[in-house]
């Protein structure tokens, strides 16, 4: 295994166990579990079966938010598509609008023009609406990136990273998300928007429509530079 996948392992590993060891009359889990089909464009064109994951810790003033998705498929003894993110995302309220942060995103995909990429990035967000119905927040913070082409050297660069999320609560069992993030970086800018629709079914289950869009605007030649993930998968929220 990758040095660094050992050690990015390591550190989310020791940091989400942190919210046990702070904080504990505040205690709050919650989390989803989903599985289902994702059909893939750009780099290759695939269908696949999709697990991801999440996992937060909700405290008076501190967040952390665990998350994890693979995707893995095999024909005739061919990989035609696998794919690994996880990332810990942790917040500290300096007041009930503005906070701090510190993010690491791993990201591996074997058919991008990336082996894999890391980003950890520390800043400071803003929530800028707050009500019943609609919630709007962004995020600037400055840190580190490792991206390692797939056919090249390992680039180790400073990132500065701008993002956002909005999340529309369109009735009591539907919810709207989308996200944006962009990572900024000397030799190559990383893009990642995801567009989710929940519904829920029955009880904690439900159904989620997701549209993932990656973008380096620096790949090697032959390399298309966006991948598409559309995805349709059974949750369980608890």
């Amino acid at each position: 295994m990758h040095k660094k996948t050992i050690l990015l392992a390591g550190l989310m590993a020791v940091l989400a166990v942190q919210p046990a060891m702070a904080d504990d009359d505040e205690l709050g889990w919650s989390g989803s579990l989903g599985l289902g089909l994702l059909v893939i464009t750009g780099n290759t064109e695939s269908e696949a079966l999709n697990f991801d994951g999440e996992l937060n810790w909700d405290g008076e003033r501190w967040h952390h938010t665990l998350i994890g998705r693979a995707l893995n498929k095999v024909e005739n003894d061919v990989t035609t598509s696998e794919a690994y993110k996880a990332a810990y995302d942790a917040k500290f309220d300096l007041t009930d609008r503005t906070y701090l942060f510190g993010l690491v995103d791993y990201n591996r995909d074997r058919f991008s023009g990336y082996d894999q990429q890391v980003f950890e990035v520390v800043g400071v967000g803003r929530r800028f609406i707050v009500s019943e119905k609609h919630q709007l927040s962004g995020e600037l913070g400055f840190g580190a990136a490792q991206n390692d082409l797939k056919d090249g050297p390992s680039e180790n660069e400073f990132t500065t990273r701008a993002s956002g999320e909005y999340v529309w609560k369109i009735s009591e069992n539907a919810t709207f998300s989308q996200t944006l993030a962009v990572n900024w970086a000397d030799s190559n800018t990383f893009t990642e928007s995801i567009s989710e629709l929940r519904t829920g079914i029955a009880g904690n289950l439900g159904l989620a429509v997701s549209l993932t869009v990656k973008n380096n605007s620096d790949v090697a030649p032959g390399i298309d530079k966006t991948d598409t993930w559309t995805g349709v998968n059974l949750d369980y929220a608890f």
